[in-house]
């Protein structure tokens, strides 16, 4: 039997990364003088990467600046979240039992996320998760980001397995769209940061808690 990888999301999906990067953008707004961002305006905000977290903190909060550059608020946002980047993240509740028997039973498992590869893997190992995940591909690994599929393919290929089957588990449109351009089938969680609820954008399967990511996993080899 060919081998099987689960590639996860990382902001959303596998943790819940919210308040750190609300913190972090409400630090760069504040210090140009607007107003914080409300956590339900950065939940819809999360997921093409911290550029777009910021212009889109800006635009929610006065509109963007003439001729507005994005790289020195990202470069303050970068060195304040990285010092900051676990003060409030927790992993969802139910991952690391799924982690633990996937890996037990002998899954390759990766994370494939927008979020930059370094910042990514400091999280996870704060957090005490890289134990679990053979690859981290951020979107500066290929310097490429999702939804293009390239990313995934090179999460799965780091794992190293033989002839392995995949799949995704996602939060947000972003994620259902890489696992179609990669043709794999894809698992959708509802707790993440999406501006629309996830499953409008018509993943395989919808769980409530990773207690039900298991059977979803083993349904979805099934069918492959």
């Amino acid at each position: 039997m060919p081998d099987r990888a689960v590639i996860f999301d990382l902001d959303g999906t596998l943790v819940d990364t919210a308040p750190d990067l609300m913190r972090a953008t409400n630090h760069v707004l504040e210090g140009i003088g607007r107003r914080p961002l409300a956590m339900e305006e950065v939940r819809a905000f999360v997921g093409h990467g911290a550029r777009s977290l910021l212009t889109r903190g800006l635009a929610a909060t006065g509109g963007l600046p003439d001729a507005y550059d994005v790289e020195a608020d990202y470069k303050r946002f970068v060195d304040y979240y990285s010092s900051n980047i676990a003060a409030g993240s927790t992993a969802f509740p139910g991952l690391v039992t799924l982690l633990e028997r996937l890996k037990a039973e002998g899954f390759g498992l990766g994370v494939c996320t927008n979020k930059l590869e370094g910042l990514s893997v400091q999280l996870l190992d704060a957090l005490d998760l890289s134990k679990y995940f053979g690859s981290v591909i951020g979107p500066d690994t290929l310097g490429i980001a999702k939804p293009d599929p390239r990313p995934f393919f090179e999460a799965v290929s780091r794992l190293n397995l033989d002839s392995p089957r995949a799949l995704m588990v996602g939060d947000s449109e972003t994620d259902i769209l890489t696992a179609r351009n990669a043709g794999v089938p894809v698992i959708a969680v509802p707790f993440g940061y999406t501006p629309r609820p996830v499953e409008e954008f018509g993943p395989d399967r919808m769980i409530a808690h990773f207690d039900q990511a298991y059977e979803a996993i083993e349904d979805l080899f099934s069918l492959a």
